[in-house]
C-alpha cells in the first residue's frame, strides 16, 4: 500500500488532492492505510463516512461496519516540504497556515452546525506531529507551547481555528445556525474522556459549567474503559485539565491558563513515562497519554531506543490500533536500526 500510495503521490501535483474511499472492520488494518498515506508525503486533512444509501452484499451481510470511510488528502507544496528540513518553530506555523488552507470553512447537516475537527487543537497538533516525524524532523514545539501560539496567530471560534481571510465568511455562516451537532463517543481512555468532560462544560455543546456531582453520573454511563488503560480518576482528571470557580463548577480554562495546565501536565506524564522506561517486562496497566508525551519527548531528543523499548512491551494490539503509537515505533525502528553498532 506504501509503494502505491508513493506512486500516487510522485504523479500529483503539489497542492492537489487524493480522495480514498476504504472500508474495513479491522483498526489495524484502517492504521496501516493511515500509516502508508502519510509515510508516501501526504497530509491527511478529513476523514468522515460515506452513506452509499445502496450497501453491497458484504456490508448488508456483515454484522460489523455498515459504512466505508472516506479519507482526503493533499500533497503539500514544494515551499512547505522545504520549511520542514529547518525544523524550528518557523515551519510549525507555515504547517498550520498551509493546512487551514486545505480545510472546509463551514459545515452543516440536518440544520446543525458541524464541528470541523480537523481545526481542533489536539488534531491540528497530531497533523503537524505526523507531518514531522514521518519526514524524520525533530518535533520543534509541544502542545503547551503549541495552544500557546496557536491562540495568538489564528483566529478561534467554537474551538476551531481559522486563517484571518477565513473567519469572516465563518462568522457570516454561522448567524445561520443556532445549534452545533453533538458529539457522541464512548470514553474508553483518558484522550477520549478529556473531550467528553470540555464537550460536557461547554455551554454550547454541552451543559456549561458542572459540579464533580453533576458531571459523575453522566461519566459513568459512558465510561467503557479499554483493558489496559490506567485511568485516572475523574477528579483528577479535573483537578489536572479544568478550573474551579467558587461555587464549586468546574468550568474549560482560557487560553493562557490552558496553556499552563498543560505544561504542567507534561511533566507529570514524563515522570510516569520514565517509571515505565525503568521497569522490566510487558506491561500490563499504563496511561496511553504519557506514553504519547514521552514517545513524543524521545523523538525531539532522537532517543529512539526509548520508544522502541516501550513499544516492544506494550500490548501488539495497542500499538496495531493506535495510529500515533505505530507511526513512532515504525520510525524509530527505521533510525535505530540504521545507526551504527557502538
Amino acid at each position: 500500500m506504501c509503494k502505491a500510495f508513493k506512486e500516487y503521490h510522485r504523479v500529483l501535483k503539489s497542492g492537489h488532492w487524493i480522495t480514498i474511499v476504504f472500508h474495513n472492520s479491522s483498526n489495524a488494518v484502517w492504521n496501516a492505510i493511515q500509516q502508508a498515506i502519510v509515510q508516501s508525503g501526504f497530509i491527511v486533512a478529513d476523514v468522515r463516512m460515506l452513506d452509499k444509501q445502496q450497501k453491497s452484499y458484504r456490508q448488508v451481510t456483515s454484522s460489523t461496519v455498515k459504512q466505508d470511510l472516506v479519507i482526503s488528502a493533499y500533497k503539500p507544496t514544494e515551499m512547505l516540504e522545504q520549511s520542514f528540513e529547518d525544523a524550528q518553530e518557523d515551519s510549525v506555523w507555515e504547517f498550520v497556515r498551509e493546512h487551514l488552507r486545505y480545510l472546509p470553512i463551514f459545515l452543516f447537516h440536518d440544520d446543525e452546525m458541524e464541528i470541523i475537527k480537523e481545526r481542533q487543537p489536539h488534531l491540528l497538533f497530531d497533523r503537524m506531529v505526523a507531518t514531522h516525524v514521518e519526514r524524520g524532523f525533530r518535533i520543534p514545539l509541544d502542545f503547551a507551547d503549541f495552544l500557546r501560539g496557536l491562540y495568538a496567530r489564528f483566529p478561534e471560534r467554537d474551538d476551531m481555528f481559522f486563517l484571518p481571510d477565513q473567519v469572516a465568511t465563518f462568522d457570516v455562516s454561522r448567524i445561520q445556525f443556532q445549534k452545533i451537532e453533538q458529539l457522541s463517543f464512548y470514553i474508553i481512555d483518558e484522550k477520549s474522556a478529556l473531550q467528553w468532560i470540555k464537550n460536557e462544560l461547554d455551554p454550547q455543546t454541552g451543559s456549561g459549567p458542572q459540579s464533580y456531582a453533576e458531571l459523575q453520573p453522566k461519566f459513568l454511563r459512558e465510561l467503557h474503559q479499554i483493558q489496559f488503560e490506567d485511568l485516572p480518576e475523574l477528579r483528577d482528571l479535573l483537578r489536572d485539565n479544568f478550573l474551579q470557580d467558587k461555587n464549586g463548577r468546574w468550568y474549560i480554562p482560557n487560553p493562557d491558563d490552558q496553556a499552563d495546565l498543560e505544561a504542567v501536565k507534561h511533566k507529570t506524564l514524563l515522570r510516569e513515562f520514565s517509571n515505565y522506561l525503568r521497569g522490566k517486562g510487558k506491561l500490563k496497566m499504563f496511561r496511553s497519554e504519557a506514553i504519547r508525551a514521552g514517545f513524543s519527548n524521545a523523538w525531539r531528543e532522537q532517543d529512539f531506543d526509548a520508544i522502541v523499548q516501550i513499544a516492544e512491551r506494550l500490548p501488539e494490539s495497542l500499538i496495531q490500533d493506535d495510529q500515533q503509537l505505530l507511526m513512532y515505533y515504525h520510525n524509530a525502528s527505521l533510525r535505530q536500526s540504521s545507526r551504527p553498532k557502538q
